[in-house]
């Protein structure tokens, strides 16, 4: 038998979404601050307006969604988890972004409404990305951008983003991430080409090791200066975008 992923334990996370520094949730906070002003960068590449339409999905208590909501017009975010939705509300600054709860295999969105879809830290979380993948290329637009980040299915994955991170982080909960639900970059090309993605970039990701990364580490918790930089090998957390054709 498989192992189930535990996608329970964003239910019960309230404040520690942005307080927590003894918690798995602290690495991803780390993580998005180098995600989010990629993120930024890329669309601003492809669009010049900020009058856009945004989705993101698995959207959680609003890391990347927030910051979207304070750059662009038309923010929007689905999530499973009522409460992880709360926080989010209660910490979109502008009162804009469009929260909703809400099943990824069947997304509330009209077919080609939207200029920029995000799946960030949440395929390795579905029993079936490829249907969720499918969803997003519907209600993108002819030349909209699909963004992802995921982790890569191997056994340096297992040994450091489940098995490491369990000891690393105290609070971390059995079965967070389960290496049959993580996907291998060329597995998840196939899957955006047979659904009309066309695949334009792909980065590794991965923590500084710097003093604070150390620090952190001889602590056990994630300390203020604990950083991520997109680049360089792809053999564990990997981030990249693709475009509707």
């Amino acid at each position: 038998m498989k192992p189930k992923i535990n996608n329970d334990y964003y239910n019960h996370l309230g404040e520690s979404w942005y307080t927590a520094d003894n918690d798995p949730i602290a690495v991803l906070r780390a993580e998005q601050n180098a995600k989010n002003p990629w993120v930024d960068q890329i669309i601003g590449q492809f669009f010049s307006s900020k009058d856009l339409k945004i989705a993101d999905i698995g959207c959680g208590a609003g890391f990347l969604t927030n910051y979207l909501g304070t750059r662009y017009s038309h923010v929007s975010g689905l999530d499973a988890s009522a409460s992880s939705l709360e926080v989010a509300r209660e910490r979109d600054q502008t009162k804009t972004v469009n929260y909703s709860l809400g099943n990824a295999y069947h997304l509330p969105y009209e077919t080609a409404s939207m200029d920029v879809v995000c799946a960030m830290d949440f395929l390795e979380h579905v029993e079936k990305p490829e249907d969720v993948i499918a969803e997003c290329s519907r209600i993108l637009k002819p030349g909209g951008l699909f963004f992802y980040h995921t982790f890569n299915r191997n056994l340096l994955s297992w040994l450091i983003v489940i098995k490491f991170m369990e000891w690393f982080v105290p609070n971390t909960p059995k079965n967070l991430h389960v290496l049959h639900l993580f996907i291998k970059p060329n597995e998840l090309k196939l899957m955006m080409t047979i659904h009309k993605l066309q695949h334009l970039e792909i980065f590794g990701i991965a923590p500084c090791f710097d003093l604070a990364f150390f620090y952190s580490i001889i602590r056990r918790r994630v300390m203020s200066g604990f950083k991520f930089k997109i680049g360089g090998p792809k053999l564990l957390g990997y981030i990249g975008y693709a475009r509707k054709i």
